[in-house]
C-alpha cells in the first residue's frame, strides 16, 4: 500500500497525570519539547489540550496562544490542532481559543456516555462550534464516539456545516461509549466509505487498545492515533518514555504493512489543510 499514513500524537489530554505516568507533559514548555520529538520520531499532526500548571483542565485561549507559538517555533509545518472537547470547559469555553486559527479542530457532533458523566454536545452548541471553525478556516476532525456522529456528520458536511472534504476519527475503548470491537469498525469504515467515499478517516484506541486500533488503521489504509492522552503505557509492563516512543510504535506498524509515514506536507496535501504563515516561518 502506497498511501501515506499520517500519525496524530494527542500529548496531553485532560485525564492523565504525572502520577499516572511521570513523562505526561504538563506545562506549555513540557508540551512543546515533548511534541517536537514526537514530531522527529515521524507525528505530522499535534492534538493539543492545555493544563493548568497544578494538572487540573482548563481551555485558557492564553495557554493555546503560548503553546502555537512555542509549536510553529519548534515543529515547522506540522499540523496543529486544538481540542474543543468537555472536559476542559463548558458551553462557549470550549471554543474560546478558535480565534487563535489553529489548522485543526476537534469537533464531537453528538453526545454519548463517557465513564462517570454524560458527554453533552448540544445540537446549538455543535452547530456554534463548527461556526467558529468556518469563521477561522479551520478543519474540524470528526471525533465519532457513537456511529450517529458519523451519520450526522455526514449530514452537516452536505449542508455547508463542515465545508471540505471530511475527516472523522472513531472514538473506540472509552467506558460506557463504543468498545474497541472489530466489526463495529469494520462497519464504521463501511459507512463512511458509502455515506462519504471521499473522506479521510482514522482511530483512536484508548488505554490497552490503542496499539491494536493503530494496527487495524494501519492495515487497512487509514490514519492512527497514538500518544499519551489515550494510553501511558508502552506495553503491559513498561510505562511509555514519552510521546514520541509510542509515535514510534506506529512507524514501526507501517513498516510491517509497508506503508509510507506521511511527511507534514503530504499530511496537509491529504486533508486539504494549507499551511499558515506562521507556520511557515
Amino acid at each position: 500500500m502506497t498511501k501515506p499514513c499520517i500519525i496524530c500524537v494527542a500529548i496531553t489530554g485532560s485525564v492523565p497525570t504525572k502520577a499516572d505516568n511521570p513523562a505526561v507533559p504538563i506545562t506549555v514548555s513540557e508540551q512543546v519539547e515533548s511534541t517536537h520529538e514526537a514530531f522527529e520520531a515521524g507525528a505530522s499532526i499535534a492534538h493539543c489540550h492545555v493544563r493548568n500548571d497544578d494538572g487540573t483542565t482548563t481551555s485558557d485561549p492564553e495557554k493555546f496562544a503560548r503553546l502555537q507559538e512555542g509549536l510553529h517555533k519548534h515543529c515547522p509545518g506540522m499540523i496543529i490542532q486544538f481540542s474543543t472537547g468537555g472536559r476542559s470547559g463548558a458551553g462557549g469555553e470550549r471554543g474560546g481559543m478558535l480565534p487563535l486559527a489553529p489548522d485543526m479542530a476537534s469537533l464531537t457532533v453528538g453526545s454519548n456516555n463517557f465513564p462517570t458523566r454524560v458527554y453533552e454536545n448540544s445540537p446549538d452548541l455543535v452547530d456554534w462550534l463548527a461556526g467558529e471553525m468556518r469563521t477561522y478556516n479551520i478543519k474540524p476532525e470528526i471525533e465519532a464516539f457513537d456511529l450517529s456522529h458519523i451519520h450526522q456528520a455526514v449530514a452537516m458536511n452536505r449542508d455547508g456545516r463542515i465545508p471540505g472534504r471530511l475527516y472523522v476519527q472513531f472514538v473506540m475503548g472509552v467506558k460506557n461509549a463504543m468498545p474497541a470491537d472489530r466489526d463495529v469498525f469494520d462497519y464504521y469504515l463501511r459507512t463512511v466509505n458509502r455515506l462519504a467515499p471521499d473522506a479521510e478517516w482514522c482511530a483512536a484506541g484508548v488505554g490497552r487498545h490503542q496499539i491494536e486500533l493503530n494496527e487495524w488503521c494501519v492495515a487497512a489504509g487509514g490514519h492512527a492515533r497514538t500518544g499519551l492522552e489515550d494510553n501511558v503505557r508502552l506495553d503491559r509492563d513498561r510505562l511509555a518514555p514519552s510521546n514520541a516512543a509510542l509515535v514510534r510504535k506506529v512507524v514501526e506498524l507501517c513498516a510491517t504493512h509497508e506503508r509510507p509515514v506521511a511527511t507534514w506536507q503530504e499530511a496537509r496535501a491529504i486533508l486539504e489543510v494549507p499551511q499558515s504563515a506562521e507556520s511557515a516561518a
